[in-house]
């Protein structure tokens, strides 16, 4: 046991693996709270409790996407974004390695996954920036209601359009995402969610 954990060296820090884990929590209580999802719990649950759900889910998430934005400049070196930001040329390089199982492990994020982290915490943003705009909008309520309180129907119906499509978007990311851990779990024989658990990973 001890010659193992010899071999293994400490690369993600627990406030990344905290902000990890919140964040796919606070995701999925936003996504399971939406109403339409689960009409059937109307029933059940008043359409004010899931709506509470979902709006503390969402400032949960706004939260979260502020605090990584902050240490990705300020934590350790994995964390940072210049540990993982590569050109677009070198992520589609990385890419076909990885088709052709050739692709080089890294003990931090890979091109990939780093290109991945980008595109998650962007769309994550134009969900809760729409999230907050239609609960304005829509509901009076909220940080941005001042500006968006008497917003027409037709402003409604565009801001809805866009969070739904930037959730739909941010969930697909997700699914991918996940194909991607387990496809890098299995190209260098190491359980990457465990890694995202204990932080540590072999050297």
């Amino acid at each position: 046991m001890r010659a193992m954990k010899a071999k293994e060296i400490k690369v993600w820090d627990p406030l990344l693996r905290l902000f990890h884990w919140t964040l796919l929590g606070s995701f999925c209580a936003a996504w399971f709270s939406q109403g339409e999802l689960f009409e059937s719990l109307q029933d059940r649950l008043s359409g004010e409790l899931l709506q509470e759900v979902h709006v503390w889910a969402g400032y949960a998430i706004a939260a979260l996407l502020l605090f990584r934005l902050f240490w990705g400049f300020v934590g350790p070196r994995y964390a940072r974004f210049s540990d993982f930001v590569r050109r677009p040329g070198e992520t589609l390089a990385y890419l076909k390695a990885v088709l052709s199982w050739r692709a080089p492990r890294h003990l931090g994020h890979n091109p990939a996954g780093g290109a991945m982290i980008v595109i998650l915490l962007l769309s994550l943003s134009l969900t809760i920036v729409s999230g907050l705009a239609l609960y304005g909008a829509d509901k009076g309520l909220g940080p941005l209601a001042g500006w968006l309180a008497d917003a027409g129907e037709g402003m409604i119906d565009a801001i809805k359009e866009t969070h739904e499509l930037a959730t739909n978007f941010t969930l697909l990311l997700v699914v991918g995402h996940l194909l991607g851990v387990v496809w890098e779990s299995l190209l260098h024989r190491e359980n990457l969610v465990r890694a995202m658990l204990t932080g540590r990973k072999r050297a």
